[in-house]
């Protein structure tokens, strides 16, 4: 018997600790296979949401935000990047890297989902921002980013273009936010369970399987 679930997966996209979650529960539910019937809805969080349209050095971000060494930062890249090569995904980021500002992309991701196509969107922008150093504030970015998923472009061009889903990403990320969400990516189970950071594809199957045990209890 197969169990449902829905998972709100709340993230960022130039997180990358928000990556290495997702590809450890894609792989999870991957190897659950049967077990469960897995429906993932991506939900906006904007770790920079000041962030002006020119972005910031990710060494300078990173000591101003959280007054890490350059020498800590640039050991977390390196951890970064090994635990994607292990999942499947090349971390490029170096300390040229910058942090940009991404409600814009929030906004595409939101269509997208109308649309049918959200997770191909968001697995396109990880590899636009983190492998391929591209800017995922740029509209002209953004509209290609959209069109190598199947979106329209010159529907995806329109919406940057205007203030179309504004206020449905605003609602949504206070929504997370009112719930208790601080930190991406964080990881809601049929609306009751939370699994938070970038956890490995082991504790994403105990957890699952946790979960289908409750709600069959």
């Amino acid at each position: 018997m197969s169990t449902a679930l829905k998972i709100d997966f709340v993230s960022d996209v130039s997180c990358p600790w928000c990556v290495i979650g997702l590809r450890g529960l894609t792989e999870a539910l991957d190897q659950l296979g049967s077990e469960v019937q897995a429906e993932i809805h991506f939900q906006p969080f904007e770790l920079n949401p000041g962030m002006p349209a020119e972005g910031q050095n990710i060494v300078e971000h990173i000591t101003e935000k959280y007054g890490s060494s350059a020498e800590e930062s640039q050991a977390t890249r390196a951890r970064i990047r090994d635990m994607g090569a292990e999942l499947g995904f090349a971390f490029r980021t170096d300390g040229q890297s910058r942090i940009y500002n991404t409600f814009d992309a929030h906004r595409l991701l939101h269509w997208a989902g109308l649309e049918g196509l959200q997770y191909n969107l968001k697995e396109a922008l990880f590899k636009a921002y983190f492998s391929d150093g591209q800017d995922p504030s740029d509209h002209a970015t953004l509209v290609r980013i959209a069109e190598s998923v199947g979106l329209d472009p010159q529907r995806a061009a329109a919406i940057l273009a205007s203030d179309e889903y504004v206020a449905e990403v605003r609602e949504q990320e206070q929504l997370w936010v009112s719930r208790g969400v601080t930190s991406v990516p964080t990881i809601v189970f049929n609306g009751q369970y939370a699994v938070s950071g970038g956890q490995s594809v082991e504790t994403f199957v105990g957890a699952i399987r946790q979960i289908i045990r409750e709600s069959r209890s």
